[in-house]
């Protein structure tokens, strides 16, 4: 088929091309050749580079951490210019008219426009040295594809279903019912023709671990609970992740690449391609860390944002006391006069999360860590709490979350501490709001508990109401879209 012409031109950033390579080695490329609209979409050169477009809409791991953790009972923000969209945020006051950094709307239509152009143009183009590349790289758009709406419909519910680039303009919103089966038969028939796990082209392109999780999650994230403990088992069972020993050590900048990580966002330090959680994070006098695991790092070419995000107390005490997993909280610290600063007794609800360690390499807020969207320990954790729903307290749901409990240095739970599926669910989730901080995963979890709500509330956000387990469509898209619904109560 010849390349489609609806699009003149396609921009493409440094990030995506980083994500695309990995962030590793990319800057050292020469410049061979340019692209024009007219080889564009023939190439598998060109189709590769709306592919590094396409992985570039994933928006700002800090953005992430605003909608995910600050709507819950994990972290809040003061100060700095973004304090004005994310007080709403916090208290539950976010509306269809207002622009908040946080949410991701065209971000992810944009990332399925280009999945889209590219599933429409491999067919007919060249460089491909085998049919058996085309089928990798349309099976791996797809789940670019799918990763958009994915997101999507973790903001605001089910959307319109675009799968070609000649969809009429206008689209009506997906029924629930129809949305969950695009999303099932999408992902099982990716994960077939994806690249197999370890044989991906670059580190951080998706793969067929990439995929498995997904359908996972989504399983999990729909209550589809016999099919989640299924495709679980499926990747425990396929030996290509195991838990990485060492919990605090596993963010680190040298430890990026290890067993635990199934798919990851990349990053690059001083590049546009970079993770800046820790420029929020650390205090805004912050000179020498005392613990956190930044003891005796010493700050002397980081940006301290005026943007402050700061732990809840009723968080950082949920920990037990010798929960390994606190390691990488920051309560501790020498400020630039020299003072010692605690922030557990000197301030309420202002420790750090220091989870992604500062990169040695990095100057102002521009640090290298790679931000994980799935976890092998989120596989078993799934499975443990699928296996509940279905079962009730039962061995192996132990065993699994025993697992997780001991690499974190915590004594094994046994099935007679359990009474009840909600006493072990109830376990399950503390476990998930342990392992998963600043990880962006709590405000699904509550979510999908029907815990989030209530949640607001135990806060004392007492405006909190049912219908914010969606977030208001933006005006301009219903604007621009006569057939697109609203969220109730909006």
């Amino acid at each position: 088929m010849k390349p489609k012409n609806k699009i003149a031109t396609c921009l493409f950033s440094l990030c995506g091309l980083l994500s695309l390579q990995g962030c590793e080695g990319i800057l050292d490329e020469p410049v061979r050749s340019e692209f024009t609209e007219s080889t564009l979409l023939a190439t598998k050169s060109g189709l590769e580079s709306v592919l590094v477009d396409a992985y570039s809409k994933d928006g700002s791991t800090r953005n992430i951490l605003k909608r995910t953790e600050m709507t819950t009972d994990i972290l809040w923000q003061t100060g700095g210019g973004a304090n004005g969209t994310t007080v709403p945020l916090m208290n539950f006051r976010w509306d269809p008219s207002s622009s908040y950094e946080a949410l991701d709307w065209m971000n992810h239509w944009e990332e399925i426009r280009d999945a889209n152009i590219i599933m429409t143009n491999v067919d007919g183009a060249s460089g491909f040295n085998s049919d058996e590349e085309k089928t990798a790289l349309y099976a791996e758009a797809r789940f670019v594809r799918i990763w958009g709406y994915y997101q999507l419909w973790d903001q605001y519910g089910p959307v319109p279903i675009r799968k070609s680039l000649d969809d009429p303009l206008k689209l009506p919103r997906a029924t629930e019912e129809e949305f969950k089966e695009f999303m099932e038969s999408e992902l099982k028939a990716i994960i077939p023709d994806i690249y197999e796990t370890g044989k991906q082209p670059a580190y951080g392109r998706a793969h067929r671990g990439a995929a498995q999780t997904l359908l996972c999650m989504w399983y999990l994230n729909t209550l589809q609970w016999q099919k989640c403990a299924d495709m679980a088992q499926e990747i425990i069972s396929s030996q290509k992740f195991g838990l990485c020993p060492d919990y605090n050590k596993m963010f680190a900048l040298e430890n990026e690449r290890n067993e635990e990580f199934i798919w990851v966002k990349t990053n690059l330090a001083n590049s546009p391609c970079a993770n800046i959680i820790m420029a929020p994070s650390l205090p805004w006098d912050f000179y020498e860390g005392l613990d956190g695991g930044i003891e005796g790092v010493i700050n002397e070419k980081w940006s301290n944002f005026a943007s402050q995000f700061r732990l809840l107390d009723g968080f950082y005490y949920s920990f037990a006391p010798n929960d390994q997993r606190k390691g990488r909280i920051l309560t501790k610290y020498i400020d630039s006069s020299g003072k010692t600063v605690d922030l557990l007794v000197d301030y309420t609800d202002a420790t750090r999360g220091m989870k992604y360690p500062p990169d040695p390499n990095a100057s102002a807020n521009d640090h290298g860590n790679d931000f994980p969207f799935f976890r092998y320990a989120e596989v078993l954790l799934a499975r443990a709490e699928a296996l509940n729903e279905l079962n009730g307290p039962n061995q192996e749901s132990i065993d699994l979350v025993n697992q997780i409990r001991n690499r974190a240095g915590l004594e094994s739970v046994s099935i007679s501490d359990f009474h009840s599926k909600d006493e072990l669910l109830e376990q399950i989730l503390d476990e998930r709001k342990w392992e998963f901080w600043y990880e962006g995963k709590r405000r699904r979890d509550l979510i999908r508990t029907n815990r989030f709500i209530k949640c607001a509330h135990d806060r004392g956000i007492t405006n909190a109401k049912d219908f914010h387990v969606w977030f208001p469509i933006p005006q301009s898209a219903i604007d621009a879209n006569s057939l697109l619904e609203q969220n109730d109560g909006y």
